[in-house]
């Protein structure tokens, strides 16, 4: 029987990162992932490195640390992440006053410029001028998820890591207060450590151990297209994004109760309405979030892609009739915008590493800061989001 130092479960991108930085930390790593080919967040993520978005002295030393890895992160890893920076335009309604949504983004380490619609088409030729008062500008990095999830699972797996697919049912406990691995469909993994990294899916793994966390999800839904011939320049999002007021509003204590219940649903869907075209030439086309307290609740993919092709296509008008197929994911997401790392409280041996609202500008270094902490080495950045913080 082989007791590996450090069992991470799920290798999208959170995971993967983890396992990398863990093994080069000279500890013996096992990588567990339920599927052959990845899905969720990290197959369907937009990319988007919002590093300008820090707003309090903790946030803006994580996006500032994590820009500098992206520059260098294919180099290090030996494999292409596909970055890049870009324009992001976030659009102004025509029905928004633009000088109140400028003094909005005030306060952000890098506040976006206001531009006027002319200004604004220029960045973006495919905007429709009639649908916006104006926007915000401002440089925004880019990534493929995929290609850096499976540049990461490669550097891993080069420096001794091992991966196995499984899917984990469960968590292993030796004493009550000591868990000493997982329980997976094909076999039992045995380890001084478990960090959970599977994204919404963390929730319930925990909660069927008995563990309570503030720890939420949305089905978030998009349309991807084949590769096509029109050029979008920007990534496009709208100015006043409803994502995170949804995520506040559905995560409150006096809202709990319904999280532990299918078949809820806390607050009614919202849609930012976006779209990003990847260097492959496909687009993604989106976004509708719904917080649906079943992670396998049905939804209507039919109407929900009309709704997404029709306001997109008020904005951009080129996109709407695009060829594409609807996609689904869950997000998972804290109470307070910053993801949950680091060990859970009254236990021994596990560990939690999830709930990232702007993940690309933070896992990078998070993740390298976890595995410098699991050394011994002191992180008082690491402490601030401990898993406990809410109590």
């Amino acid at each position: 029987m082989r007791t590996y130092d450090w069992i991470v479960v799920g290798a999208g991108i959170t995971g993967a990162a983890l396992a990398y930085e863990l093994v080069k930390q000279g500890f013996s790593v096992l990588l567990l992932e339920r599927h052959d080919t990845l899905q969720g967040a990290t197959r369907f993520g937009y990319g988007g490195i919002a590093y300008w978005s820090g707003t309090s002295g903790l946030t803006r030393q994580l996006c500032a640390e994590g820009i500098v890895l992206h520059h260098t992160l294919s180099e290090e890893l030996g494999a292409d992440t596909e970055f890049r920076e870009l324009d992001l335009v976030l659009t102004i309604a025509a029905d928004e006053d633009p000088k109140a949504i400028a003094r909005s983004y005030a306060h952000f380490a890098i506040p976006p410029k206001l531009v006027s619609v002319a200004e604004a088409c220029e960045l973006e030729p495919l905007l429709n001028p009639n649908a916006i008062a104006g926007a915000m500008t401002v440089k925004h990095g880019h990534i493929s998820t995929t290609a850096t999830a499976t540049a990461y699972t490669q550097a891993f797996t080069r420096l001794g890591g091992i991966l196995q697919i499984d899917e984990v049912k469960a968590l292993l406990r030796g004493e009550a207060l000591h868990v000493t691995g997982v329980v997976g469909v094909q076999d039992t993994y045995h380890s001084a450590n478990v960090a959970v990294c599977a994204g919404a899916l963390s929730r319930s793994l925990l909660k069927a151990a008995g563990i309570p966390v503030r720890l939420y999800f949305t089905h978030a839904e998009l349309i991807e297209t084949p590769p096509a011939e029109l050029q979008l320049r920007s990534l496009v999002m709208p100015a006043n994004t409803k994502r995170f007021q949804l995520e506040a509003e559905a995560s409150t204590v006096a809202l709990d109760n319904l999280w532990d219940q299918p078949g809820n649903e806390p607050m009614p869907p919202i849609l930012d309405a976006g779209a990003i075209q990847l260097l492959d030439g496909s687009l993604r086309i989106g976004q509708m979030s719904r917080v649906l307290t079943d992670p396998n609740a049905p939804i209507d993919a039919v109407a929900s892609e009309t709704v997404m092709r029709t306001n997109v296509g008020a904005v951009l008008p080129a996109l709407v009739d695009l060829p594409g197929r609807w996609h689904h994911c869950l997000i998972a997401f804290s109470h307070d915008r910053l993801p949950l790392v680091g060990a859970i409280p009254n236990l021994e041996g596990i560990h939690l590493f999830s709930g990232f609202s702007n993940p690309l500008a933070i896992v990078p270094t998070l993740a390298r800061r976890f595995a410098s902490k699991a050394t011994g080495q002191n992180d008082e950045l690491i402490d601030q989001l401990s898993p406990d913080r809410f109590k």
